[in-house]
C-alpha cells in the first residue's frame, strides 16, 4: 500500500499553485532573481521518516529562519541569563528590520526580529572566539539540526552585504548601548554569513522536527541542543517568529514557526511533527504568500492547532472494574494512551472514589503509550498511600512504562505482566517490585 501522505502534500500543492500574489525579496538582487513559481512541501516525524511533495530538494538561502536555531546555540553555549541579558522575549508587533529596542537598555525585543538576531549571532560559541570561528560554531550547528553539512552561498552573502545598510545601522546603534562591543562589522557580516547558508526543504522539515523531538536530531540521533532549551526556543517562536502577523498566526495555525525572505517557512509541534514549505514570493510582512495558505491548511486538516489538545484528563482511564468476588476481588483501574498530569489526576480522583471499597487494587498500564514524570510522581504517591491505607497495590506493566517503580516511605508495590496472573493465581504473585514475565 502506498501513503496517502505524499498524496496529500501533492493534493495541497496543487490547490495553492495558482495563487501568484506576493513578489520575491526585491531589496536583495540575488533573491530577487529567485523562481516565483517553486512550491513544495515537507513533513519530518520525530521518527525520522520524511514525507515531501514538490521542490523539496530545490537549495535556497535559509534567511531568518536560521534565527530561532541559532538562538538555540547561543542558549546551550552561554547559558540563559547571558542571553537573556542581552536579548528580549518580548513581542515587538513592528517589522523584521525595524530597530525595536528596549527603552533605557537598548536591549533587542527579541532573538526573532534583526536586531535580536544579530546580537544573538555575537553569543553563539564561547566569548573569545573569532568572528570566522563564530561563524563556524554557527554553520557546524545548523548542520547538526539539519543532520548533514549546509554549504554557504557566497553570491547572496556578497549581494546582502552590499545592501546591508540597514542592519549595519541596527548593529551600531546596538554598539552603542554596548550590547555588541568589538567589531560591530563583523558581526553582521557573521550574521548575514549564517543567513546565506543554503538549504532545501527537506532540510527544514529535519531542522523543525529536531526541535519537536526535544533537540535530537531524528535523523542522526545527536542531540543539539538541551530540552529546556527547545522549550524557550520554541516558545518564542510561538510568540514572535512571524513578526507584526505574530498573533493572526498564533490564532489561525498555532504552530510555532519562522519565515524567510528566500520563501521559506518552518513550523515544529512538539512531540509529533516538523513542517517546512518553500515559495519564494513573500506577503508584505516578508512572509511566503503560498507558505502561510499551506500551513493554515495543515493545521485545519490535520488539528495540529497547539491548543487543539485531546481531552486527556478524561480519555486517560479506559475502564475501572471489579474482578472476582469476596477477599480476592481485585479492582482494576485500566489507563490508555499517553498521560501527563491532567490524566494522572483523573485517575487518582477514580481512585479516591472507588478503591476503599476493596483490599486489592491494580492500576493497569498495558494500554499505555508514555507517561512523562509529574504523571509518574503523581501514581507512586497515589500507590504509597493506598498501601498506608491498607491495600495490596499492583502495576500491570509488561512494558516497563513506569520502569523502577518506588512510591517511596510506606509504599508498597508489586508489578506483574497481566490481569490474568491476578484474578486467578493471586496467591502465587511474587513480591514488591518483581517483574514476571
Amino acid at each position: 500500500m502506498r501513503s496517502m501522505i505524499p498524496d496529500y502534500l501533492a493534493e495541497a500543492l496543487g490547490d495553492v499553485a495558482s495563487d501568484a500574489s506576493g513578489e520575491t525579496a526585491g531589496y536583495i538582487p540575488e533573491l530577487a532573481t529567485a523562481d516565483p513559481d517553486r512550491l513544495g512541501a515537507a513533513f519530518a516525524m520525530v521518527d525520522g521518516e520524511v514525507y515531501g511533495a514538490g521542490d523539496i530538494d530545490t537549495s535556497f538561502t535559509i534567511q531568518s529562519i536560521s534565527k530561532p536555531f541559532v538562538h538555540a546555540l547561543a542558549l546551550a553555549d552561554r547559558g540563559f541569563d547571558s542571553v537573556l541579558a542581552k536579548v528580549g522575549v518580548e513581542p515587538s508587533g513592528e517589522a523584521f528590520n525595524e530597530i525595536s529596542l528596549e527603552g533605557g537598555t537598548g536591549r533587542p525585543l527579541n532573538p526573532m526580529i534583526n536586531a535580536g538576531a544579530i546580537t544573538v549571532h555575537s553569543l553563539a560559541g564561547a566569548e573569545d572566539l573569532r568572528p570566522a570561528e563564530r561563524v563556524e560554531r554557527v554553520t557546524d550547528g545548523l548542520s547538526s539540526f539539519a543532520g548533514r553539512r549546509l554549504e554557504m552561498d557566497e553570491a547572496v552573502h556578497a549581494s546582502e552585504m552590499e545592501h546591508a545598510h540597514r542592519n549595519l545601522a541596527i548593529a551600531y546603534m546596538l554598539g552603542s548601548h554596548g550590547v555588541l562591543t568589538g567589531d560591530v562589522r563583523a558581526v553582521v557580516d557573521g550574521y548575514v554569513r549564517q543567513c546565506s547558508l543554503l538549504v532545501t526543504a527537506r532540510d527544514l522539515a529535519v531542522m523543525a522536527a529536531t526541535l519537536a523531538n526535544r533537540g535530537v536530531n531524528p535523523l542522526t540521533g545527536e542531540r543539539v541542543v538541551p530540552e529546556r532549551v527547545v522549550r524557550q526556543v520554541l516558545s518564542v517562536m510561538y510568540s514572535c517568529g512571524m513578526y507584526d502577523a505574530a498573533g493572526d498566526w498564533a490564532t489561525q495555525v498555532g504552530i510555532p514557526a519562522k519565515s524567510g525572505v528566500a520563501g521559506g517557512l518552518i513550523g515544529a509541534l512538539p512531540g509529533q511533527i516538523g513542517i517546512a514549505t518553500f515559495s519564494p514570493r513573500l506577503d508584505r510582512h516578508g512572509n511566503s504568500v503560498r507558505g502561510v495558505s499551506l500551513f493554515e491548511r495543515f493545521s485545519s486538516d490535520m488539528g495540529l492547532h497547539v491548543m487543539e489538545v485531546p481531552a486527556a484528563a478524561r480519555a486517560a482511564l479506559r475502564a475501572n472494574d471489579v474482578l472476582g468476588s469476596g477477599p480476592d476481588a481485585l479492582r482494576v483501574l485500566q489507563l490508555q494512551g499517553g498521560i501527563r498530569f491532567a490524566g494522572a489526576e483523573r485517575v487518582v480522583r477514580e481512585v479516591v472514589e472507588t478503591a476503599h471499597l476493596d483490599v486489592r487494587v491494580a492500576l493497569d498500564l498495558t494500554r499505555v503509550h508514555s507517561m512523562d514524570d509529574v504523571a509518574r510522581r503523581v501514581l507512586l504517591e497515589a500507590v504509597r498511600r493506598l498501601t498506608l491505607d491498607g491495600h495490596e497495590v499492583y502495576l500491570v506493566d509488561p512494558e516497563a512504562v513506569m520502569p523502577d517503580p518506588d512510591p517511596g516511605d510506606g509504599g508498597r508495590v508489586t508489578v506483574v505482566a497481566d490481569v490474568d496472573q491476578l484474578v486467578h493465581a493471586p496467591g502465587q504473585v511474587t513480591g514488591p517490585g518483581s517483574r514476571p514475565q
